[in-house]
């Protein structure tokens, strides 16, 4: 595998090519997280009501894990389709914004690029790819072959769920239900490095929990993502000495 790190060290020129395979390289340990998250929501899917073309059908058309396993759920629930595009969108406006920590390593970009490549973003390719820019010039061959491995990945692993969706009796009984926040606790566990990460990830938490009692609904977790990382970077002069 072409180690980028090495060339960029020489200042020796990267072809696009080796930058699309760079991208394919960092997108394999999501895609190990993948595999089995997209199992489970393609046998809750089945399980819910979904045939096997819909339910594959929804991880190309939606690739947004955590929306994908409300909507089942709601739908699963008889919920009206309005109500589930309503709280699939609400659930998802924390995209709005990942874009936004973009526009500075991204800006110079042509926005029907930059609008396939925000269509293709998720929670897990998000933090590879801002991490890999804060050291590397922003490329957009790295970007499509990061997010095009992750998306098939995911598929691949819905249309297998959605394969033993019906061998499965009831699959909470396995936990498959707790999938999707296990990996989302295992991202901000990884997240916790620094003093600053654990006093801002402990506000958003207690903002959340707060906002959820005082205003039923689906804001709390952006309102708390918003205040919480405004709050941390005001504070940024304050955790910077500790």
């Amino acid at each position: 595998m072409i180690n980028l790190d090495q060339q960029l060290t020489k200042n020796k020129p990267i072809s696009n090519m080796s930058q699309f395979f760079y991208g394919v390289k960092s997108a394999l340990p999501i895609t190990l997280g993948y595999l089995p998250l997209g199992f489970a929501y393609g046998v809750l899917a089945r399980n819910a009501g979904l045939n096997l073309l819909e339910t594959v059908m929804m991880s190309i058309l939606c690739f947004a894990g955590s929306g994908q396993f409300i909507a089942i759920s709601l739908f699963s629930n008889n919920v009206a389709a309005g109500a589930i595009i309503s709280t699939v969108f609400l659930v998802n406006l924390r995209h709005l914004l990942f874009s936004a920590s973009f526009v500075p390593h991204l800006r110079c970009f042509k926005p029907g690029i930059l609008a396939l490549i925000t269509a293709e973003m998720t929670d897990e390719t998000f933090a590879v790819a801002i991490n890999h820019y804060n050291n590397h010039e922003a490329n957009l061959y790295y970007h499509f072959g990061l997010n095009i491995t992750a998306h098939l990945s995911w598929i691949l692993a819905s249309l297998l769920g959605g394969l033993a969706g019906n061998l499965i009796g009831n699959p909470e009984d396995l936990g498959f239900n707790f999938a999707l926040p296990a990996m989302f606790i295992t991202l901000l566990v990884l997240q916790l490095n620094s003093k600053k990460t654990v006093l801002v990830a402990g506000l958003a938490a207690l903002l959340s929990v707060s906002i959820a009692i005082l205003w039923p609904g689906n804001w709390n977790v952006i309102l708390a993502t918003v205040i919480a990382a405004t709050l941390g970077v005001l504070l940024e002069p304050w955790t910077s000495k500790f």
